[in-house]
């Protein structure tokens, strides 16, 4: 069992090092033409200054030599000499300036590459080039260097030293040189080149030191022994949590039909007791992975946290977790300021809404009166009114949510606005029919009207059709844009409002019925008519005179207008019973009647009871007989 988790823990550093070795690499070198084109014309300047400082430093040689061999009393030769000198060291200090000051522009751009020990980790970073080398093979060739002083099983801390050579200190190992400290370097982390050495000289006899103490066998067994008890812990806990969810599993199927009946909404049987128990079954097992995950994933930074080759990537796994965690918290406390600004704007709008509302229940229920404002619009003005605050309010909030200045974010409402603009222009074009239409006031719930062709009672009204039920109740939906478009008649409005609407009906009589009794039988038929009002009084007019007859139109008022197809068929029958009454006949208008031998058209139970057919009437010329 050891030698297979060894043998594993051996695999994955390997996998892990050449995985970080190549990732590593390619970014540096990636980084390196980044940071050379950021240097180009640093470089440049840097070679005429170079030059300028090795002209000077021979020039500071020959004076100084000159300055020895001088007489003490020869003063002004000596005075000259000094003065020569001073100009020379005030130039080498306005070079070192004006390097500082490039340098310094170039440091929030330009990119470093790190030294890299033997874990991994980074020991420290190098800026600038050095001879042919550029920054990044420094920075590999300082690496390769370092790594191999681990072989040197008596290194210590005076094993490497610092020493200084012509223009850089150079820190030594034995012959061999591990790195140079040039003036720029020096320059590029704001100290000297000799308290640069040290520093770096320290840094990496720690770092030697470390792996040597990390790597040894009595180091490498505690860290085995920590990495097995962790995995013993692991699995321990692995069986609990499998034994502890097993458990709730079987609780949960043996509370089928006690506790789990299903779940209902109203009559709807959302799922059944049977298909519940799938539901938290399916549940326990998801939570049960869930974590089962968390703890192999805690675990491992831990075992890799023991060995230092995989250190770094247990802070790389626990940063996977902490760091967007970080993120969210900073963010959620950075965003404190905008969101209770949101809220603020919310509660302002929230409240001026209710304000309205208050408003519109008062109109609509008559208590509140405005000029010209009539109370069915109290309705339709308040959902626009809340349309338009609704909208302002989101105005005024969209600078505040997060990612609202981002090119995706406003990519994607404008997207939302296309789509909403091309997608829906039928039906703005219904909804401000619809809108229209209300403040016309052409019709209200209830109110039988005749749209086009369609006869019938108006039983819903919104922004995008109105709905008609017809006297063989059919619904039909007319778009409120179709209802502009033609003419609507409301016969309930005049039923309501005023006198009442008028019912009419139109028959034809031969000339041969006196109109007296035409009009008195009609206005007996329409006081006979339940739902027709006796005052105004029904009145007859007569529309034409024909050829073979008169039409009388019967006239009368009613306030029941969706009851027309009742009153009609009422009426129309005591029309047929008063005439009859009376002796008239209705004949249609083409119909010729020989009375002679022909039965009258009049019902049998109008007649008197000794009323007969009358005979053929012949009548012969006596001359033409003769």
């Amino acid at each position: 069992m050891t030698i297979k988790i060894k043998y594993s823990v051996s695999i994955t550093i390997c996998l892990f090092f050449v995985l970080l070795g190549y990732c590593q690499t390619d970014s540096l070198k990636q980084s390196d033409s980044l940071n050379t084109s950021l240097l180009k014309e640093y470089d440049n300047k840097l070679k005429l200054i170079e030059q300028q400082r090795i002209r000077d430093s021979i020039k500071k040689s020959e004076l100084e030599l000159q300055l020895s061999q001088l007489k003490t009393t020869d003063n002004l030769k000596k005075e000259e000499l000094q003065n020569q000198l001073q100009e020379i060291s005030n130039k080498e200090k306005k070079r070192i300036a004006e390097k500082k000051a490039k340098i310094d522009s170039l440091r929030v751009s330009a990119k470093s590459f790190h030294v890299i020990g033997f874990f991994n980790d980074t020991l420290f970073p190098i800026y600038n080039k050095l001879g042919s080398f550029t920054a990044h093979d420094r920075a590999l060739a300082i690496s390769k260097r370092i790594k191999k002083l681990k072989n040197d099983y008596s290194f210590s801390y005076k094993t490497l030293k610092v020493v200084e050579a012509e223009s850089t200190f150079d820190i030594v190992y034995g012959e061999s040189i591990i790195m140079s400290i040039s003036e720029n370097d020096a320059l590029w982390n704001n100290t000297s080149k000799k308290n640069l050495a040290e520093k770096y000289c320290k840094i990496v006899t720690d770092a030697v030191l470390k792996y040597k103490q990390e790597t040894n066998l009595t180091t490498l067994l505690k860290e085995i022994s920590l990495a097995l008890l962790v995995l013993t812990i692991l699995v321990i806990l692995l069986y609990f949590v499998g034994k502890l969810f097993k458990w709730t599993k079987d609780i949960i199927k043996t509370q089928e039909g006690k506790r789990i009946n299903g779940l209902k909404i109203r009559d709807y049987t959302l799922l059944d007791s049977s298909k519940q128990v799938v539901f938290f079954t399916s549940l326990n097992t998801i939570l049960k992975w869930i974590i089962i995950i968390i703890l192999i994933y805690i675990a491992l930074p831990i075992i890799f946290g023991f060995f230092p080759w995989t250190q770094t990537f247990a802070q790389t796994l626990f940063g996977y977790i902490f760091n967007p965690l970080k993120k969210i918290g900073s963010g959620l406390w950075n965003y404190l300021p905008n969101l209770f600004t949101i809220i603020v704007i919310f509660f302002v709008f929230r409240y001026a809404l209710k304000g309205i509302h208050f408003l519109k229940n008062e109109i609509e229920q008559g208590k509140l009166h405005l000029s010209g404002f009539y109370p069915d619009w109290a309705n339709p003005t308040f959902q626009i009114i809340r349309v338009i605050l609704y909208a302002f309010m989101f105005v005024l909030i969209f600078p505040y949510l997060p990612g609202s200045d981002s090119p995706i974010f406003q990519g994607v409402s404008v997207f939302l606005g296309f789509l909403f603009t091309f997608g829906s222009a039928g039906s703005l074009s219904n909804i401000m029919a619809g809108i229209i239409l209300t403040y016309m006031r052409l019709f209200k719930i209830g109110d039988r009207v005749k749209i086009g062709d369609v006869v019938g009672d108006v039983i819903e009204k919104s922004l995008l059709v109105t709905r008609v039920r017809t006297i063989k109740n059919e619904i039909i939906s007319i778009p409120n844009s179709t209802v502009m478009s033609n003419h609507t008649t409301n016969y309930s409005n005049e039923a309501e409002m005023g006198s009442g609407l008028i019912i009419h009906s139109t028959i034809t009589i031969g000339y041969d019925i006196p109109w007296k009794d035409i009009h008195q039988a009609l206005v007996n038929a329409a006081g006979r008519t339940d739902l027709l009002l006796k005052n105004p009084k029904p009145f007859v007019l007569q529309t034409s005179l024909d050829d073979f007859y008169i039409s009388y139109q019967i006239n009368a008022y009613t306030k029941d207008a969706n009851k027309q197809a009742t009153i009609y068929s009422q009426l129309h029958q005591n029309i047929q019973d008063c005439c009859n009454e009376v002796g008239i006949e209705i004949l249609s208008p083409h119909y010729r009647a020989a009375r002679d031998g022909n039965m009258i058209t009049i019902p049998a139970k109008y007649l008197n009871k000794d009323y007969k057919a009358p005979s053929f009437n012949i009548k012969i010329d006596k001359e033409e007989k003769k």
